[in-house]
């Protein structure tokens, strides 16, 4: 007897799911169909080498790295850095000599130093007496007579182009819980100075009065108050439109506040009506506050053996640097352009110094651009609107591995910032860290001429990755 196949009634509509470019599920769409578009893509871009050391480190390594993870992410997170201190730099700075300038971002020699921090070390090689002139400056430190470190290797950072001399001012920051202590100087301020790669006598002026002045009085004031817990104004500043990085108006303004009462008790003469005025003027004064608090909890979460967490990201203009929880090895690449910059009138991209600064330690914590969704400060440089601020968050969200339980966005449902950025999410999804950042002129030390969000480069993140799988 012949059988008979069952008949076949072939579906009327189409449900499709599509994987990968999003071309076919347009075209489907067109025609009115339902669609659910995958946006996936190959991980880490298909380099196998990296799939490869990715397979190993979510895989059979996991174990030990998601709890490794989990002890560093648990210091980042609930650590409490307290502002405890102002003092001369040689006085507390570990391993800083008398003939000693600290520099951001990697290790370099003063033959890869850019042009930006080249004025600001001449600046501060004058303001320390090393020399009476800039030209006297630049020949010592062409001959290799002053001392060159990276200030991360000191448990300091530094913001933009800041060289730190051995008389200069520092904020002292206390992470209690892990006996961490970190320092950052006291800002320079906005304008005509050596932060910003300025070497005129204004600029060398403005150190002389932070040491002089600024310095001295400050450290009065935190001794009144006795210590200042930085994290909570941080995270009263982000839900006021900070995102303590690019913008720290409002935590400034904070910081302001709880001193007060000090500062009106040091009196009125000419050095604190100057205070005063360099106060009301420095919208940036708590940025290296919460540097050294941001610092104070990696140096912190360094201490954990085995994790994929990154805590050091920093730049100095001609190389970018990362290092991992429980290694010393800096991963370094080219410093990058910064993009998404909005100019000051006459200036353009072919002006821009490349990438510099160690402030990149604030999007480590959770702050800078894991904050950027509440701040409409800063969504003028992501595109112009909330929505592109709230995109750069998300996108940071991606890469981290956990929520800040302290600093949370009222614009999107009070959620944590981004916390702990894992350089295996980096390498898989190809996403790197952006960092809210100033433009310095490349080469004429006429300051900042602009903002604008730098993007890592990935070839660090891919270096590290390998580094852990075969370690």
């Amino acid at each position: 007897m012949a059988s008979t196949s069952p008949r076949v009634e072939l579906p009327i509509e189409a449900r499709v799911v599509n994987v990968g470019l999003p071309l076919f599920a347009d075209a489907i769409a067109a025609q009115g169909a339902d669609v659910v578009h995958v946006d996936w893509r190959p991980p880490a871009g298909g380099d196998s080498v990296a799939v490869r050391a990715l397979t190993d480190l979510y895989g059979p390594r996991s174990l030990d790295i998601d709890a490794a993870n989990a002890e560093v992410l648990r210091r980042l997170d609930h650590g409490v850095p307290f502002l405890i201190d102002v003092r001369a730099a040689i006085d507390v700075v570990p391993g800083i000599g008398d003939r000693t300038l600290l520099h951001p971002g990697p290790p370099c020699t003063w033959d890869d130093v850019c042009d930006p921090l080249r004025r600001s070390m001449r600046a501060t090689v004058v303001a320390e007496g090393w020399a009476s002139d800039i030209g006297g400056a630049h020949a010592m430190l062409a001959s290799r007579d002053v001392e060159l470190a990276a200030a991360n290797e000191h448990a300091t950072v530094l913001p933009m182009a800041t060289a730190l001399g051995p008389s200069m001012p520092v904020w002292v920051v206390a992470n209690r819980e892990g006996d961490t202590r970190a320092f950052a100087p006291i800002g320079q301020g906005p304008g005509d100075v050596a932060w910003y790669g300025r070497e005129s006598p204004t600029a060398i002026d403005r150190l002389a009065f932070l040491r002089d002045v600024a310095g001295p009085l400050l450290a009065q004031i935190v001794a009144q108050l006795g210590s200042i817990d930085v994290f909570a104004i941080a995270a009263q500043g982000v839900q006021m439109g900070d995102d303590v990085h690019m913008r720290t108006q409002a935590s400034t303004n904070l910081l302001i506040r709880t001193m007060l009462p000090a500062i009106a008790r040091l009196g009125a003469d000419s050095k604190t009506i100057a205070f005063a005025e360099y106060l009301a003027s420095n919208h940036l004064f708590f940025l290296t506050v919460a540097m050294a608090g941001a610092k104070s909890l990696t140096l912190y979460a360094e201490q954990v053996l085995g994790s994929s967490i990154v805590t050091t990201m920093a730049r100095n203009g001609t190389t970018y640097g990362i290092r991992l929880s429980g290694r010393d090895r800096w991963f370094v690449t080219e410093a990058p352009p910064v993009a998404d910059a909005l100019y000051y009138a006459g200036y353009g991209p072919e002006d821009a110094a490349l990438d510099i600064g160690d402030s990149a330690v604030l999007e480590l914590v959770g702050l800078g651009g894991p904050a950027a969704a509440g701040s409409p400060a800063v969504a003028a440089f992501l595109g112009g609107s909330m929505s592109d601020a709230a995109r750069a968050t998300d996108d940071m969200a991606q890469i981290c591995a956990a929520e800040s339980s302290r600093f949370k966005l009222p614009v999107m449902g009070f959620r944590g910032t981004p916390l702990g950025v894992d350089v295996r999410r980096v390498v898989e999804t190809g996403i790197a860290p952006k960092v809210n950042t100033g433009i310095l002129h490349v080469n004429a030390g006429l300051g900042q001429v602009g903002a604008g969000v730098a993007t890592a480069p990935l070839a660090g993140f891919r270096a590290a990755v390998l580094a852990l799988g075969e370690s």
